[in-house]
């Protein structure tokens, strides 16, 4: 508390030397797409891109990371927490995870540098264990936007840009210091340090850094709505909640080469190692009592390409991508809450593979063709205490193309403005070459197909843009095989899931307001769902293929100024329901509200500091019950926070010359806000950060 007392009147008062300045924008422009397929808004950037083949017509939304406000070394569970549209929920296993749009967590893919972290045991990945330490932009892509991102792409894309690409590098600020704490005592620290260099004909851009987040646990939420023995599993450990300590290591190298000629290389390895405590469920009989002693991950990525070269048949371009996913976990299973007896163990040791390599030509005057080919390999080992080893492999491949017409300067078509025109076919695959002691999955094949269109339309600040698609997702080895410490039923019969989807939507880029409203309608067949089964030894989950998943929705996003009043807001509308094949009637699936919005709103006030709000508003759920095996009713929530900002900067000074104090107050009415049934959200929280650069 001593330290929040301090970085308060730091924010107070001026420094010494020092003047206030204004802040930056959040997002600054880049030069990925130009006008008039971009949209700049003053909270989000809304990307429309000029190339159906890398967006399908489908809106995409990019945050830089100078632009993040939730923590100065953050996670990517934490940046995503900042974007709208997406929900990131925290599960049983105390990982979290995203949803969007009717798309549960194995359904969106997540790249970070191009090496997908989403193909692997699981086919996803907890976002609260993904440091962003060395990211410096993050793109998500709602829906498909492309066929060309790899196997297992149903609902969307969240990009992490490191190093790779071809757009001109930034000089990187030589140094930077992050801190941070909060009313339990919680520290965060983060530093990273960067050098451009000219040499070898063109630029070497250096950067490296680490980042440590330690905690002993996250405040109580007011728990007077619960029984005595939801609060006794809440609140044992006095002033935070049960086992939710956490701490967190990670360090970062990244080189990139960009040739005056267009060629470019990088290479980015990030290693993190946390320890951490899981959170029990509030609404079972036997909630899990876990503990991760040991959760360690290495992620590596090798990257390169040619850059825009002239041929004998117009302009191209290749590039290749090699990335390494490996990683290890240790799981204690405790007898009683006091997490002193351990009666289970498991252990298990990862490694993804992954190859992509990428191709881009002109074929005409107004038409490009782009390829991808991507190819995963998995393996895994299990480790649960008594039983003998267990050995996994899974390969996933996938090889699609694209092709995009425009229609520009064509005769006739002048009344439409730019006019984009994108078709996109794949061809999956998956295997299970080593599957423990259990039926391998033969070899299964998919295809799916994407077509896009954007158009700017009126006077050129209204763009037009839709598609249509069809994918496949296979089944990961954990769905398949795990029985996750005897919670769960092994499945290995399950069967693909296929979505296939429409959505058509309009971007307006107005002086004082920008707008973006985008319609969708997808059923997703066979989806994967988790059904509770009465076993002699209990209630017990297994994951099945149901029929049909259908969701429609209207997606609406909004920011812009008013005087001195800069606001932003997003909301989702949506109708989502589950049918099963020979059994009448519809039910609700888990977790999908039919309505969430978030509204923000901050202004200037006195000595250049802004103040800043923000309300969210998710609708009431469903949620699956293991103890009774029924979907049970899961309450609408409302959240309220506040920021207080200041920027100082100190004149005459190179390194560290700038420093950015921030003050937020988290729930603040402490509500009992529920990310998932049993696993309340932190209660209201102070917290104090700084960032020197």
């Amino acid at each position: 508390m001593a330290l929040i007392g301090s970085g308060l009147a730091l924010w107070l008062a001026a420094l010494p030397g020092g003047s206030a300045a204004q802040l930056p924008d959040s997002i600054r422009p880049d030069t990925l797409d130009a006008f008039p397929e971009s949209f700049l808004m003053s909270e989000i950037r809304v990307l429309a891109r000029q190339r159906l083949t890398a967006t399908g017509g489908v809106g995409a939304v990019e945050m830089r990371l100078d632009s993040l406000a939730s923590a100065p070394v953050p996670t990517l569970e934490q940046a995503l927490r900042e974007m709208p549209f997406v929900r990131v929920q925290s599960n049983s296993r105390g990982e979290a995870q995203p949803r969007l749009r009717g798309a549960t967590d194995r359904h969106i893919a997540v790249l970070f540098d191009g090496v997908p972290l989403t193909l692997g045991w699981d086919h996803r990945t907890d976002l609260s264990v993904i440091p962003l330490t060395a990211a410096r932009s993050i793109h998500l892509h709602r829906g498909l936007s492309s066929v060309l991102h790899g196997p297992n792409v149903l609902g969307g894309v969240v990009e992490v840009d490191v190093a790779r690409g071809s757009r001109p590098m930034e000089r990187p600020p030589p140094a930077t210091l992050s801190m941070a704490t909060d009313e339990t005592g919680g520290l965060t620290f983060g530093a990273t340090a960067g050098r451009l260099v000219e040499g070898g004909g063109g630029q070497w851009l250096l950067r490296a850094g680490a980042g440590f987040r330690d905690r002993d646990g996250t405040t109580l939420p007011d728990a007077r709505a619960m029984d005595a023995g939801q609060r006794d599993l809440l609140t044992r450990d006095g002033d935070v909640r049960l086992n939710s300590d956490r701490r967190h290591l990670d360090a970062f190298v990244s080189t990139r080469y960009q040739g005056r000629e267009g060629g470019w290389a990088s290479l980015t390895a990030s290693a993190s190692d946390m320890e951490r405590g899981v959170p029990p469920e509030t609404h079972e009989a036997e909630p899990r009592l876990w503990r991760y002693p040991d959760l360690s991950r290495l992620v590596a990525a090798v990257s390169g390409g040619t850059g825009l070269r002239e041929t004998a048949w117009g302009e191209g371009d290749l590039e290749a991508s090699l990335g390494v996913d490996a990683g290890s976990f240790r799981i204690e299973q405790f007898g009683t809450p006091r997490y002193r007896d351990v009666v289970g163990e498991e252990e298990g040791e990862a490694r993804a593979l992954t190859l992509r390599l990428l191709g881009d030509h002109t074929l005409a005057p107004r038409a490009d063709l782009r390829a991808a080919f991507t190819y995963g390999d998995i393996s895994h080992t299990e480790r649960v205490r008594g039983e003998p080893r267990r050995d996994y492999r899974q390969r996933l491949w996938s090889l699609g193309t694209e092709l995009e017409w425009r229609f520009d300067d064509l005769p006739g078509w002048e009344s439409l403005g730019a006019t984009r025109l994108g078709l996109g076919v794949v061809v999956d695959g998956a295997d299970t070459p080593e599957s423990a002691d259990k039926a391998p999955l033969g070899r299964v094949w998919d295809w799916g197909a994407r077509l896009g269109f954007s158009s700017l339309v009126g006077t050129s600040t209204v763009l037009l843009h839709g598609g249509v698609s069809r994918r496949a997702r296979f089944p990961s080895l954990r769905e398949l095989y795990s029985d996750a410490l005897g919670r769960f039923l092994a499945n290995p019969d399950l069967e693909p899931e296929v979505l296939t989807g429409a959505e058509v939507g309009l971007t307006w880029d107005l002086r004082a307001l920008d707008l973006q409203v985008v319609g969708f309608h997808q059923v997703l067949s066979d989806g994967i769902v988790r059904i509770a089964v009465d076993t002699p030894g209990g209630l017990r989950r297994q994951r099945v293929n149901r029929d049909r998943i259908r969701s429609t929705g209207l997606e609406i996003v909004a920011a812009g100024s008013v005087a001195r009043f800069n606001y932003a807001g997003d909301v989702t509308l949506q109708s989502a329901w589950q049918f099963e094949e020979g059994r009448p009637g519809r039910t609700r699936p888990e977790y999908e509200p039919n309505l969430t919005t978030r509204l923000s709103l901050s202004f200037p006030v006195a000595s250049a500091a802004t103040l800043s709000a923000e309300y969210r508003y998710v609708g009431g759920q469903y949620c699956l019950n293991a103890d009774s095996g029924r979907l049970e009713p899961l309450d609408e929530s409302r959240s309220f926070d506040l920021e207080a900002r200041r920027l100082f900067r100190l004149e005459g000074r190179r390194v560290f010359a700038n420093v950015d104090a921030l003050l937020t107050l988290a729930n603040v009415a402490d509500r009992l806000i529920y990310d998932q049934c049993g696993l309340p959200e932190p209660g209201r929280t102070l917290g104090l950060q700084l960032r020197l650069f």
